[in-house]
């Protein structure tokens, strides 16, 4: 026997399925900054990233992340999903320290990074408002990001060799526009059901988001050594 999907005891059922998906997205997502956090002041303190430049740090973090999120699919459904998300960002966090340390050694850098954080807040939170208020399906706009992020990311690779500012600061503007409109994307799927595990809509935001703040801190930091 079918169930009745027009029955309204089905659709509040579904309701409830996606709020509790997007509840815990939430909330995974925040105490996924505690690891990220840690991981950047084991950075700072220990000098332990100092060394991982051009190169050998693109192939650290892409084989590290890349590997990473291999582990999180195949454990998404499992308990091991959790723990091994935040490994992830306490990963993330390390490889972030040295923009950081860059950023903190000028005169305002503190207040750089306060900055680049309240930016990276305010996108994701107009980001999640604009998700409940859209209507519209959103699917299509999935496949336009994804080749947008595979090109930033082809770009970023030949600039560390190339090593143009100008294109840095040019990719660093794009990489804030397409992940906002990732973390639009991600949040309105989950809010769609068309994304019904929680572990994966927090991998897809928290990456967005840490794009994000990524391109605002360099952003800001280009611009506060110039100041200097």
């Amino acid at each position: 026997m079918t169930p009745d999907l027009s029955a309204p005891s089905f659709n509040a059922a579904v309701l409830v399925e996606r709020n509790r998906v997007l509840r815990n997205t939430y909330w995974l997502l925040a105490l996924s900054m505690i690891p990220t956090v840690l991981g950047a002041w084991v950075g700072l303190a220990t000098g332990i990233t100092a060394g991982l430049t051009g190169f050998m740090g693109l192939a650290v973090f892409l084989g590290g992340a890349f590997g990473f999120m291999f582990v999180i699919e195949k454990t998404k459904n499992s308990a091991a999903g959790v723990p091994v998300l935040l490994a992830f960002t306490f990963f993330m966090g390390l490889m972030l320290s040295r923009l950081v340390g860059a950023v903190l050694g000028l005169s305002n850098g503190a207040g750089l990074v306060m900055t680049a954080f309240a930016g990276t807040g305010a996108i994701f939170l107009g980001m999640a408002m604009l998700s409940s208020i859209i209507k519209r399906d959103l699917t299509s706009m999935g496949k336009f990001l994804f080749i947008g992020a595979i090109m930033l990311l082809v770009a970023g690779v030949a600039n560390v060799f190339i090593q143009s500012g100008a294109l840095m600061i040019t990719l660093a503007v794009l990489a804030i526009g397409i992940f906002s409109a990732f973390i639009l994307y991600d949040l309105k799927r989950v809010q769609d059901g068309s994304e019904t595990n929680y572990i994966t809509a927090t991998l897809g935001v928290y990456l967005s988001l840490f794009n994000v703040f990524q391109s605002l801190l360099m952003l800001l930091g280009l611009g506060g050594s110039r100041d200097e």
